[in-house]
């Protein structure tokens, strides 16, 4: 790899547009830009922004090379930053035919593979023979709505070659952004997929009208429930109160920006799944990852009882006030 190696986005998202943003707040840098859809890439050119999401986050595209083809920008790219909403992963996947062995691959989607119940980045290593040394996570508490207003976000990067993560780490680093690096990469990634879900159990209490009291509680059993599960099924020393796990657990839970929050307030007011997804008009990962955690843990069989309680109003079809009620007897 040169010295300056080339950065991709994979994804339209919002997400994928302030992981492009922040790729370029570096004035010398052009990236490579993977979407989908070929008329989303057009009125992108044309506007200067991304027609569908964060529409104030301005682009200089004469620095962008847009593609609706997969392969054309894996094949032009050294490093690439997949952001797509995890339930669609393998749809985009299914596409390409270049290899992958050779890049750094870098996973900046908070969910997990459905159907495999894989984080991303051990579906790269297994699934397309991705080294570990390559793989990489960009984690922490940081809305796309804020970083595209510039306001002051921390990343952490994990992975299993600090020299890689030190410099995606000094890549991404900018006047809005700070960074740092840990080699906790699945323990990133499994804590990312978890705080969707408590997020969701937060949005539904709010929904039934608990107040404050009883979401500093919630929360507070959330981040040792999430502590309780990372030991058990990825055992190293971290620290759970930095801002990558408690951090992002509490930015999601809480912040008005939060689509995991928002459906779960949506399903304790009354909504049906389907209704709120259908209104939303965007991804809740939490949804998806509520059932792929819920069946990881039945081999492990962690004490987790606001994760069973989601899985069992989004899945079980059980009443949220009732499954609610019982879990406030069951947490401190």
């Amino acid at each position: 790899m040169g010295k300056t190696p080339k950065i991709a986005v994979m994804g339209g998202g919002s997400w994928a547009t302030a992981i492009a943003k922040i790729c370029m707040a570096n004035q010398e840098r052009r990236i490579g830009w993977y979407m989908r859809r070929k008329e989303q890439i057009a009125e992108f050119q044309q506007l200067g922004r991304n027609p569908s999401y964060l529409p104030t986050a301005q682009f200089d595209v004469s620095r962008i090379d847009f593609s609706a083809n997969i392969n054309e920008v894996v094949k032009k790219s050294d490093i690439l930053i997949f952001v797509t909403p995890s339930p669609f992963l393998k749809q985009h996947l299914k596409k390409l035919r270049v290899p992958l062995k050779n890049k750094l691959i870098v996973s900046a989607i908070k969910g997990i593979v459905p159907d495999d119940n894989l984080v991303v980045s051990e579906y790269f290593h297994k699934e397309y023979d991705v080294r570990l040394e390559n793989l990489m996570v960009i984690s922490g508490p940081s809305h796309a709505e804020e970083v595209a207003m510039d306001r002051l976000s921390y990343l952490t990067i994990g992975g299993f070659s600090r020299e890689n993560s030190k410099m995606l780490a000094d890549m991404l680093r900018c006047n809005y952004v700070k960074t740092s690096v840990v080699d906790d990469v699945f323990g990133l990634e499994y804590a990312s997929v978890l705080k969707n879900v408590y997020a969701i159990a937060a949005g539904i209490c709010h929904g039934l009208k608990y107040g404050d009291n009883f979401q500093a509680v919630l929360v507070s059993n959330a981040i040792q429930e999430m502590n309780r599960f990372l030991n058990i099924v990825n055992e190293k020393q971290r620290n759970i109160n930095e801002s990558a796990y408690l951090g992002d657990l509490l930015v999601t839970a809480y912040s008005k920006f939060s689509r995991n929050r928002t459906f779960g307030t949506m399903i304790g007011k009354g909504y049906s799944v389907k209704t709120a997804q259908l209104e939303m008009e965007m991804i809740a990962e939490g949804y998806y990852g509520t059932k792929c955690i819920y069946e990881i843990n039945k081999d492990y069989q962690v004490n987790m009882p606001i994760l069973n309680a989601v899985y069992n109003i989004l899945y079980g079809k059980i009443s949220p006030v009732i499954e609610i009620k019982v879990l406030t007897d069951l947490i401190r």
